[in-house]
């Protein structure tokens, strides 16, 4: 089998995600046919570094033969069960562990598949709880400017990318948005943490406004990944966490991206010393093996739901694969690598190394700013870095990026026209100095 033939067949049956089709009509597919480490190779035998951890997922390399065999294993004594009823070790041990391992005085684990689903669970738990309470003024959200919390429909609802949200409009609730505490547009001479903590001023003003119609709060603590790689400082953490004790309001930490040490810490929320009402993790949970999410809360939250049966107030959301076991035992090897290979201190490392290769990137004309926030690393191209217009939308000057990373061995995948790096862990500085060299390479192209 070659690239050619199986490209053909897929583009006869195949409906691949956030994708315009059309585009591969001038655009190749890759089809991959192995991967390991951080490298992928296709049919045709052509390498790719995965600059970009396979949509954020893949933490310690492809074909990892820890994770590989733990999954084996599993798979040979129990590969599912339902969990209403039921229960089994890896799950039991997968709970444990993660109960020890997040911030303080979360208790309780409630599975399902993915982040879009782990949000639908925070929002709808978040919203039952007042009702169990007997608060039911109690039905909104406020969520930040730019933020992305997913695609089903709830999560959809309190995301704010156009991109993915503007056609469903109608069939969404209006959460009450917030401008985002993101650095980019920070005054000459003001520091992050200044800058976040001036645009909390606006969501304190909204809290004291509308918390009594107000569920909870929902962020991204630190990154806005699919709002295009936009950070922020810790210090805003504290004074949200704080202003929703204030208020009487649920505080929902979606980590499903940056979560098991993207931002340099196990939890970006570890970094303002906070414990959210809910907090959602998924993608690098299972190393990036198997769709496994999980939202752990309270257990004052998990009280308001335990009652007699006949009083209605159960949680009633289920997913048929919830505590799949093969997707414990991969997130419980997962949990183990990082015990046992000191990763977090290793990224601090990896992570100084990408801001060093990067660093003459800050001096380019067409780039506006170099950002990092741990293993997570964007370039913002912009039309004129005085003023920083934007390139238009519709010229793509990312995907220039994108096609010149995959003619040179590294898949990059921009957001707009932000170049970003969250690799594996387990990538090298060589890797590191190629996959920029080639994005460096391919911003020259792309703003020429």
């Amino acid at each position: 089998m070659d690239n050619k033939s199986l490209v053909q067949r897929d583009l006869g049956v195949v409906w691949h995600p956030c994708t315009q089709m059309k585009d591969h009509e001038s655009l190749p597919l890759i089809p991959i046919r192995r991967g390991q480490g951080v490298w992928l190779e296709d049919y045709d035998g052509h390498r790719y570094i995965d600059a970009i951890s396979s949509w954020w997922v893949n933490l310690f390399g492809h074909a990892n033969p820890r994770i590989t065999r733990a999954v084996q294993q599993q798979a040979q004594e129990l590969e599912h069960v339902l969990l209403a009823g039921f229960t089994h070790e890896p799950v039991v041990r997968l709970s444990e562990r993660l109960v020890r391992l997040a911030p303080h005085g979360l208790t309780r684990c409630l599975y399902a598949d993915s982040g879009s689903s782990a949000v639908e669970i925070s929002l709808k738990m978040s919203f039952h709880y007042w009702q169990n309470m007997g608060h039911h003024d109690k039905t909104r959200f406020i969520n930040l400017s730019n933020s992305y919390h997913g695609e089903t429909l709830g999560a959809l609802s309190v995301g704010d990318v156009a991109l993915y949200k503007s056609t469903y409009k109608p069939l969404l609730f209006e959460p009450i948005s917030v401008p985002s505490p993101d650095c980019y547009d920070r005054e000459a001479g003001e520091t992050c943490a200044q800058y976040s903590t001036r645009m909390f001023e606006l969501m304190d003003q909204t809290l004291a406004r509308y918390a009594d119609e107000t569920c909870a709060v929902i962020i991204e603590p630190l990154v806005q990944c699919a709002g295009h790689m936009r950070m922020y400082d810790p210090a805003y953490l504290s004074l949200l966490r704080g202003a929703c004790d204030q208020y009487g309001v649920h505080l929902i930490a979606d980590e499903i991206a940056v979560g098991f040490g993207r931002t340099g810490t196990m939890f970006a929320c570890e970094q303002a010393s906070i414990t959210p009402d809910f907090l959602c993790l998924g993608k690098g949970l299972t190393g990036g093996y198997l769709p496994l999410s999980t939202v752990l809360t309270t257990d004052d939250i998990y009280q308001a739901f335990y009652d007699d049966y006949v009083t209605l107030k159960g949680f009633m959301h289920s997913h048929s694969y919830t505590g799949n076991p093969l997707g414990c035992a991969a997130a419980l090897v997962t949990l183990d690598i990082f015990d046992q290979d000191k990763v977090i201190e290793d990224n601090k490392k990896l992570a100084a190394h990408m801001a060093y290769a990067c660093a003459e990137l800050s001096e380019h004309p067409h780039v506006a700013e170099v950002r990092q926030s741990g293993m997570i690393l964007a370039i913002e191209m912009v039309k004129d870095k005085r003023s920083r217009e934007p390139y238009p939308w519709q010229e793509r000057r990312g995907l220039r990026v994108y096609q010149h990373g995959l003619n040179n061995g590294v898949l990059l995948r921009p957001l707009g026209n932000v170049v970003y790096f969250m690799p594996p862990y387990v990538i090298n500085e060589n890797e590191i100095d190629q996959m920029v060299r080639v994005a460096h390479e391919g911003i020259n192209i792309a703003t020429a």
